[in-house]
């Protein structure tokens, strides 16, 4: 696989921008020497990855409040095309009654996220494995979540990871209040898809410390044909697909292989 700066930009540049793929974050040791070149500045890191990838997942903002000049900041650091989905502050959705969390979504909301500009993609709200699926204290909290800040359309992606969750109910729920769940392939949570959605919002997390890219090839190739359906026929959408979690220092080699394989042929 050809990984230099100029061969992934000329690459990312033909993809279709319905498509974003990316990686959870972008510090992580393991990437150092690995996906990183040997001795980048650790400050150059969101610069480069940014430019072998379209979109990055963004845990930092779940345990964390950043101010509106980080967000700037990253969107300065980024190519035009390029988007971030952002994690929802945890205090916003680990809690018992989520009715409740009004304030903590408006200081989220309100933290400076919209200096993202057209970076910014969904949010996402995830919720605590143990959080079972109670209809009408999810209505409230979603009836709750913002549809624009400072002008700004909003999309809400709901990962939820209880197996309650899985029943039409839901996602009628989620459909009423324009919000889409997180189809999540894992072992551990539901694998949940509305094929109704505005978007679709993959997080792949089967990733194998001995496959060079988390996913065999063969597996990928299964991921871009159903990225290839959701951005076709009579209702395209948009699609947000992350590596991430299971055999993490894979990752970008796995995001890498499905924006090559989704790439235009000559």
């Amino acid at each position: 696989m050809d990984t230099s700066a100029s061969s992934r930009q000329s690459e990312i540049s033909a993809s279709d921008p319905r498509i974003r793929v990316g990686i959870g974050g972008w510090t992580f040791e393991p990437w150092r020497g690995n996906f990183y070149p040997a001795g980048l500045a650790h400050s150059k890191e969101l610069q480069y990855a940014s430019r072998q990838l379209t979109a990055i997942e963004v845990n930092g903002t779940y345990y964390s409040t950043f101010k509106p000049p980080t967000f700037a900041k990253w969107h300065n650091e980024t190519p035009e095309g390029f988007m971030f989905s952002l994690k929802a502050n945890r205090f916003a959705t680990h809690r018992r009654v989520l009715a409740d969390a009004g304030d903590s979504i408006t200081r989220f909301v309100e933290s400076g996220i919209s200096e993202l500009k057209d970076k910014l993609g969904p949010i996402v709200w995830q919720f605590m494995p143990t959080k079972a699926f109670e209809p009408s204290d999810f209505e409230a909290f979603l009836a709750l979540l913002p549809q624009q800040v400072d002008g700004r359309r909003l999309r809400h992606a709901l990962d939820v990871r209880h197996p309650s969750f899985d029943t039409p109910e839901f996602l009628a729920l989620a459909r009423r209040y324009g919000c889409v769940p997180v189809h999540t392939d894992s072992e551990k949570f539901p694998a949940l898809a509305d094929a109704e959605a505005d978007f679709a919002y993959l997080r792949l997390m089967r990733g194998q410390s001995d496959v060079p890219t988390g996913y065999t090839p063969e597996a990928i190739a299964q991921w871009a044909q159903g990225v290839r359906a959701w951005t076709s026929g009579d209702h395209p959408r948009d699609v947000f697909v992350y590596f991430i979690n299971g055999a993490k220092e894979r990752a970008p080699a796995g995001a890498m292989e499905l924006l090559r394989q989704l790439a235009p042929r000559a």
